[in-house]
């Protein structure tokens, strides 16, 4: 059995360590060290986890273009939209909250859009990490495209491990299940 699990992203150096790449972050903690190779439309790593392959890919294509990038992967390596997990930051949720949800619609998120658009879908899996929404009026870019404070880093390794736990969840005991034992948590 297979799965494509992408974590959002932009490509560079000086998107590193940004809220916006928590998608990135979190595919690093699942990896457990392997590395990604860069492939077409992005970096691509596997893992075996009980009897599954996960095909872990960090689109390359910026954020805006994700869906690209993610629909030629789920062709390639013939992945049912049953089976393919996005890791995507959200503002609406508080920082660190994780949510599991099985649809859903891009709640103004360009990564998202851009999958619905090429897929012709929202029936895709997504698990929803927050970074919050405390910012000045008109200051969201610097927000998303900002660093994480030295406070939020504190948290950031458990809740990362927490969502690597989220994703193998998914994998073995499906989008409902794993709704059910890890959201709110």
């Amino acid at each position: 059995m297979k799965y494509l699990i992408v974590g959002l992203g932009n490509p560079g150096e000086e998107y590193k360590n940004t809220r916006h790449n928590i998608g990135f972050k979190v595919l690093d903690g699942l990896s457990s060290g392997t590395f990604f190779v860069p492939d077409k439309y992005g970096d691509l790593s596997s893992i075996k986890f009980k009897g599954r392959t996960l095909f872990l890919l960090k689109p390359t294509t910026f954020m805006n273009l994700s869906g690209k990038a993610v629909n030629y992967w789920l062709q390639k390596e013939k992945i049912p939209l049953e089976k393919l997990l996005i890791v995507t930051d959200d503002l609406a949720l508080p920082f660190a909250t994780l949510r599991l949800r099985a649809k859903g619609s891009d709640g103004g998120h360009n990564g998202l859009k851009s999958i619905n658009e090429v897929l012709g879908s929202s029936k895709y899996a997504r698990l929803k990490f927050g970074i919050g929404n405390e910012f000045a009026k008109g200051k969201q870019v610097n927000h998303v495209l900002g660093e994480w404070s030295e406070t939020e880093q504190e948290k950031l390794e458990k809740r990362i491990l927490l969502a690597t736990e989220i994703i193998k969840n998914f994998t073995v005991a499906g989008v409902a299940r794993t709704m059910s034992d890890y959201n709110g948590r």
